[in-house]
Order: structure tokens, then sequence, then C-alpha cells
């Protein structure tokens, strides 16, 4: 009869063997030296990423990257089997982790919830094709969106059915697609972002509100500030105004408030 403890040694020795055959690699990169296609996509992803940070500020499990690699394989070898989608987003997970990039297996197995793509000519059939395929089949990434910054008409979007099969979103009136996991809209908005002035893809609340960046929020509250200011400055002139009617002095009474 084999010892007991012979057999455990046994299976030890097998695991510490198949852990070393199939490790996951440790010498990923995270920065392969590519720049944005353009100076447009690259404001379009900021605006992207700022966005849905600002739209979920009141939550902390989620996580929003862009140009960041996303290594899905335990098997890959180096510089393979790895995507950078210009968007993302993954809700349920630690929101004040440091992430160089997206390590499917270092993240219990989590993939995108939503990616968007930005096309350009040299990206636009992969983006449509290839990719599309990994987003749907492998990542099962619920949302994907594509949008061509440089082509306001050329947004579309899928979302997986009850298949796990991406069907394509129908626009509304607006011509906005809705992205059901992040509870917004997806649609193009005109304006300047960074002294560029474009047809931005941009994302909306349920009501059709624009999600505004951090800095747009912030000139929202001072020009709400400024507003309530002047109402209170006219308030005060009107108040002044009909005191001098009834032959008081203004001036006397700020003076001496308690005058009878």
């Amino acid at each position: 009869m084999i010892p007991v403890e012979s057999i455990g040694q046994g299976i030890d020795r097998e695991a510490k063997l198949f852990f070393e055959e199939h490790k996951p690699p440790t010498d990923l990169i995270f920065d392969d030296g590519a720049e944005m296609e353009s100076n447009r996509h690259r404001i379009a992803m900021t605006v992207l990423i700022r966005s849905v940070e600002q739209g979920l500020a009141n939550r902390n499990d989620f996580f929003v990257g862009g140009n960041m690699f996303i290594y899905y394989s335990a098997k890959q070898i180096r510089n393979q089997d790895f995507r950078g989608p210009d968007f993302f987003a993954v809700l349920g997970v630690d929101s004040n982790t440091s992430r160089q990039g997206w390590v499917v297996w270092e993240e219990n197995g989590r993939y995108p919830d939503v990616i968007v793509e930005l096309l350009s000519p040299s990206t636009a059939n992969q983006d449509t094709g290839k990719k599309k395929d990994i987003y749907e089949q492998v990542f099962r990434t619920r949302d994907y969106f594509v949008f061509d910054p440089f082509d306001p008409n050329s947004l579309r979007g899928w979302c997986l059915d009850a298949t796990l099969r991406y069907q394509p979103l129908v626009p509304n009136e607006r011509g906005w697609l809705w992205c059901e996991t992040l509870g917004f809209w997806l649609g193009t908005w005109e304006g300047i972002v960074d002294r560029e002035t474009a047809t931005w893809v941009r994302f909306f609340d349920e009501s059709g509100n624009l999600v505004l960046l951090p800095e747009e929020a912030a000139q929202q509250q001072a020009e709400a500030a400024q507003q309530q200011a002047e109402q209170e400055r006219q308030r005060a002139s009107r108040l002044e105004a009909r005191l001098r009617e009834l032959g008081e002095d203004p001036n006397d009474l700020t003076l001496n408030p308690n005058r009878s």
C-alpha cells in the first residue's frame, strides 16, 4: 500500500509542475509607444473617460480606461493576445486599485462591460471586423460602439442578445444609442473641447442632459452662482427703489436698522 504522505507529495509536485507550465506571463508591456491617430482622437478618448468618471462620481465600484492594453489570455506570449480599446468601462470593481493596464486573470476574470473604438481609415475594418468578433465571442462585452471623430454620421453600436450575439442598436430620433450598462445615451454633440471645434461623441443621461466634463460642471456651478448673485442684486435694487417711492432713505435704514 502506498503511504498517504507519498500520494500527497506526488499531488503537490504535479500541481507545482502544472503551475510552472501554465502560469501567466509576468513580462507584460503596457506601452508600445504608439500614438493616437490624431489630436482629435486623443481629445475624443479623454472626453469619454472624464465624462463617465464625472457621471459616475457617486460610485466607487467602476474603472474606466482608454488606449490601455487588455491582456486576456493566460497562455499568451509577450505582445500577443491583447487589445487596446480607445475607451472601456468595467462596473463592479475596485475604483481605488492602481492599474497600468487591464489584466483579466488579475481581475477575477472580468472583461470590459462597455467598449468604444474611435475609427480611422487604418483601423475601421479591424474595429468592425476582427476586434468586434473578439469583443463579442471572447470578451462578451455587453455594449460595443464605434465612431469616427472626423465623420459625424459614423456612430454605430451593438448589444449582446440572449444568445450572446451582437445585435445592432437602433438609434432614437436624435440618432443616439442607448448604453444599458452605463445607463447613458451615446450621441453626438457639436462644440469646443480643448480649443478644438468638432462633432464629438458624448454621453447623455436618461433625460437627455449632457454628461458634463469636470471643468464643464465647475463652469456651470460658477455661472449658477453668478446668476444667483445677480438676482440678489436686482432684488435689492428693486427694494431700494420701492423704499424711495415710500419716502424712505435706504441708507438710513441700513445705518439705523432699529430706527422707529
